[in-house]
């Protein structure tokens, strides 16, 4: 079957690569929910509201984008990849187009945060879910490109939705390389119509091709093995009477947690600790979002390579040393706080792969997306918590130093549960 399989009119081995960049593309739109920072200040102006309420549309978001994953797991059951992407990208559209009539944070909380947040947990599995049917043997690496695009997005998307916002003479920088030109200066409101018209447009598109490989396809020359996950496919309810399971959820609830807890101090942080000029520390949140990126693949690949439970405790020990590094950290230090950050950000990228990797390795192919969307509930459980944290340490400390010693905590009992628990499920 693998000789006579053909993507996009080339053999399957070849032409199952044009999925993994259709994923990452979907996801450069998806991931636009990074650029939230972007959109907060002028918020904050336009309706006389605080840090707390305008944080409100982008936690609500993070939030449904997790509650929906199950429910698009088993509408995968019932409808075609394409059927359901696109579905999703429509939703998630609408939610962007129809906040621009949002009057305030209320409202806009309902049309951003559940709405395109809703449409966004649709969507995201699907993506990695064919990723993971058409790559049995290179799942990691397969999946962590294909989320790599949603951790790197606000790189480019937050330099045009500040340009699209104002002021009216600005330079569009992407990537640090400076475009002039004259911004339209359309306000927050307008940016968030243009952006969901542009996202309908290239999500419904590149939905379109997606699809499932035949049943019982695998590459030429691949034989699955029970390291692979060959051995077993549950069903979510066999999954979760698993050790394998809470091993993962707990350990990716540990690494989202960290990672945003860490992530939502990073600029401040650096000031405080290290005294890092404010131009710097604002250069370096970009240079950390690459890492968030980068980290997905990496991470996929040493999933492969190394095992979901040594993948995750090599992640663990990286945010252990970054947070040992935050613990030491004084004035002048700011090569310090930049290491240690792109170890934080690379982690919270990585468990992007870790954890849809693990879920496939573990409970195979065949439930992979209704299952994921259960392993998923850990990333809204981590983001809120971790948000919410973020926002509070320093009012319930007195400054940002302590929080590190609650993400080395974190990272020490994430590597008892992955050696504890994150194994392949025994057999029946």
């Amino acid at each position: 079957m693998a000789e006579e399989t053909k993507v996009f009119g080339m053999k399957a081995e070849s032409g199952r690569w044009l999925y993994v960049i259709l994923g990452l593309i979907i996801n450069l739109c998806l991931g636009t929910v990074y650029a939230w920072s972007v959109f907060k200040t002028p918020l904050q102006k336009l309706w006389g509201v605080g840090a707390f309420q305008s944080s409100l549309p982008f936690t609500v978001f993070l939030a449904f984008f997790a509650i929906l994953m199950p429910f698009a797991g088993r509408l995968l059951d019932k409808f075609s990849p394409r059927a359901v992407a696109v579905a999703g990208g429509i939703i998630m559209s609408v939610g962007w187009i129809i906040s621009k009539f949002a009057p305030n944070m209320t409202v806009l909380t309902i049309t951003y945060g559940i709405i395109a947040g809703g449409g966004v947990g649709i969507i995201y599995g699907v993506p990695i879910a064919v990723s993971t049917r058409w790559f049995p043997d290179k799942k990691g690496l397969a999946v962590g490109l294909t989320v790599g695009g949603f951790g790197v997005s606000a790189l480019f998307t937050a330099p045009v939705a500040s340009w699209l916002i104002g002021p009216a003479e600005k330079a569009l920088a992407i990537l640090w390389i400076p475009i002039r030109s004259s911004s339209p200066a359309v306000g927050p409101l307008l940016t968030f119509e243009y952006l969901g018209l542009a996202f309908l447009i290239i999500t419904v598109l590149l939905s379109l091709p997606l699809a499932f490989p035949p049943a019982g396809w695998k590459p030429k020359g691949w034989q699955p093995t029970a390291a692979a996950g060959a051995a077993l496919d549950l069903t979510p309810g066999e999954m979760v009477k698993t050790p394998a399971f809470y091993g993962v959820w707990l350990c990716f609830i540990i690494g989202a947690l960290a990672g945003l807890t860490a992530i939502g101090i990073a600029k401040p942080c650096g000031m405080e600790l290290t005294a890092c000029p404010e131009v710097l520390a604002t250069t370096a949140v970009s240079i950390f979002a690459i890492f968030n990126g980068v980290g997905r693949p990496i991470f996929g690949w040493l999933t492969d390579k190394l095992t979901p439970k040594y993948a995750a405790v090599l992640s663990f020990v990286i945010i252990l040393l970054a947070s040992l590094a935050m613990m030491i950290a004084s004035a002048g230090q700011e090569l310090l706080w930049i290491i240690a950050f792109c170890g934080f950000w690379l982690c919270l990228g990585g468990w992007l792969a870790i954890a849809p990797t693990s879920n496939a390795t573990f409970f195979g192919a065949k439930n992979a997306a209704k299952n994921y969307g259960i392993v998923f509930s850990a990333y809204g459980i981590g983001a809120i918590i971790g948000n919410l944290t973020s926002g509070y340490m320093k009012d319930w400390l007195g400054g940002f130093r302590p929080t590190f010693y609650m993400t080395g905590g974190l990272a020490l009992l994430g590597v008892i549960i992955a050696l504890a628990l994150m194994k392949p499920p025994a057999k029946k």
